[in-house]
């Protein structure tokens, strides 16, 4: 697949992609017209005429934020071993600024993610990468987009929302995760972080682009284009763009906007873009080709579709008995954090009342939630105040939180993809975890074609009997 893949993006085809794509290559979105302002070298580009919100682009006070304090730290600081098999940071030559934020989050050495697209990315070169969940991802474009802006100092004329790389995710927790990443990879480069997402007070977040200079921009694709629109945010000055879950974009149906947002940026062969999907299907491929130039192609264990660091098991359980099995499993066990999936948002919010009424720590996670809500329940989950989180898997696709020790499918997923996601909540960097999925009358059809994608079957066993006793808070 790899072969084909690197087939696929050619010499001859990565000349070829210069020219849009033919209407079609995606079903469902639109054909993607590129203007004439993104054909033109930068040199020759005009400024489009003046919108509602162009009036509001003037150029912007000189209120850089101050630099770090001076550190006494030095990489020197930072011992770390060779050992076979295994890349150092201290191995790619890294700023020391970054080498020191990676020095307070503990991380030593590569996973094979960031190995290789670390390879390729601080050259400068287009990547697009395919990874299991939890491998670290984040971190691998990240630290290539700080040591980008780093390495390019700023241009002397520059707007107060005109940031310098832009990362686009599907998700508002995605997004706000990845923002939070962003700001401890930064803490010593004076590098300013914000993050734009949908359901959150639209003036609040605008007050940061008024307060400091935007370095790296993390949004939605809608609330992106809600600030471009408004002349409040301007992309021709991106030197780095990052797509986030391509595949669940194109799922969610966010290409078409995204689409809108590309033609923002400059040309492709003036800015690096990276890609990352979970899936490489050819609506992806096809993307990837139109926005990317001769990208390295990175894909890490291909075959192994779920982490061995998760242990999985299926309980055969009537629907009616399924309520019953989640409450004694959460409470005889003693379990601290625990994801609990369902398919549809009624089912998280009857799930998350009736723990909730039965004395269980819980909170839900759908579309129904408010933003603001949403920041509250994710950092009382982290914190553990919180020890039962109850998603849809729109919602818990985005959502990376250290520790969680058990996933529990209270409804087996349509999509088998989804399933791989869902348990990738838990075993995350090497750690264990475990999964336990309720297959009913309703959903255990879904159980092979999940067995057909891991390639491998999972033992299907009657729960115990004191699993299955009455709740004793119930009414």
């Amino acid at each position: 697949m790899l072969k084909a893949l690197k087939k696929m993006f050619g010499k001859d085809d990565a000349l070829a992609s210069e020219t849009p794509t033919a209407p079609g290559t995606i079903a469902g979105a639109p054909p993607d017209s590129i203007s004439d302002v993104e054909r033109a070298p930068k040199s020759l580009r005009q400024e489009p005429a003046a919108s509602s919100g162009e009036a509001k682009r003037k150029p912007a006070k000189p209120r850089k934020s101050p630099p770090p304090a001076p550190s006494t730290w030095t990489p020197d600081d930072f011992k770390v071993e060779p050992q076979e098999g295994k890349t150092r940071f201290h191995d790619f030559g890294l700023d020391s600024r970054i080498m020191h934020a990676i020095h307070d989050l503990g991380f030593p050495y590569c996973t094979p993610i960031q190995a290789q697209v670390l390879g390729f990315t601080l050259k400068g070169q287009d990547a697009i990468g395919r990874a299991q969940t939890g491998t670290g991802k984040t971190a691998a474009f990240l630290i290539s987009t700080i040591t980008q802006l780093l390495t390019t100092p700023a241009p002397d004329e520059r707007y107060m929302g005109e940031p310098r790389a832009l990362i686009i995710a599907p998700t508002r927790e995605l997004v706000v995760q990845i923002a939070k990443d962003a700001e401890a990879l930064t803490k010593y480069s004076g590098l300013n972080v914000m993050s734009f997402v949908g359901g959150m007070d639209f003036d609040k977040q605008l007050k940061q682009l008024e307060s400091r200079y935007c370095d790296i921009l993390v949004a939605t694709p809608g609330r992106l284009l809600d600030f471009n629109q408004r002349g409040e945010v301007h992309l021709d000055m991106v030197e780095v763009m990052v797509l986030d879950e391509a595949d669940r974009m194109l799922d969610m149906g966010f290409i078409p906007q995204v689409r809108q947002i590309i033609r923002q940026t400059p040309r492709k062969d003036e800015r690096q873009t990276l890609l990352f999907s979970a899936t490489f299907t050819d609506d992806v491929m096809n993307l990837a080709k139109q926005w990317t130039v001769d990208p390295a192609i990175v894909e890490i264990e291909p075959e192994n579709v779920a982490s061995d660091t998760v242990k999985q098991h299926v309980y055969a359980v009537s629907s009616s008995d399924k309520y019953k099995l989640l409450y004694n499993l959460v409470t005889h066990h003693g379990w601290e954090r625990v994801m609990v999936f369902a398919n549809r948002r009624d089912e998280v919010r009857r799930i998350e009342e009736r723990l909730t009424r039965d004395g269980v720590s819980a909170a839900q996670m759908s579309g129904d939630v408010p933003q603001h809500k949403r920041i509250k329940v994710l950092e009382g989950f982290r914190e553990g105040r919180i020890k039962v989180l109850v998603a849809t898997d729109v919602a818990g696709r985005g959502i990376h939180v250290d520790g969680i020790s058990h996933v529990i499918n209270f409804t087996l997923p349509e999509d088998p993809d989804d399933y791989v996601h869902r348990i990738g909540r838990t075993g995350r960097a090497g750690t264990s975890g475990t999964s336990i999925s309720f297959a009913g009358e309703d959903d255990a059809f879904a159980l092979p074609p999940i067995e057909e994608l891991l390639g491998r079957k999972i033992d299907c066993e009657q729960p115990p009997a004191e699993l299955l006793k009455a709740v004793p808070h119930s009414r």
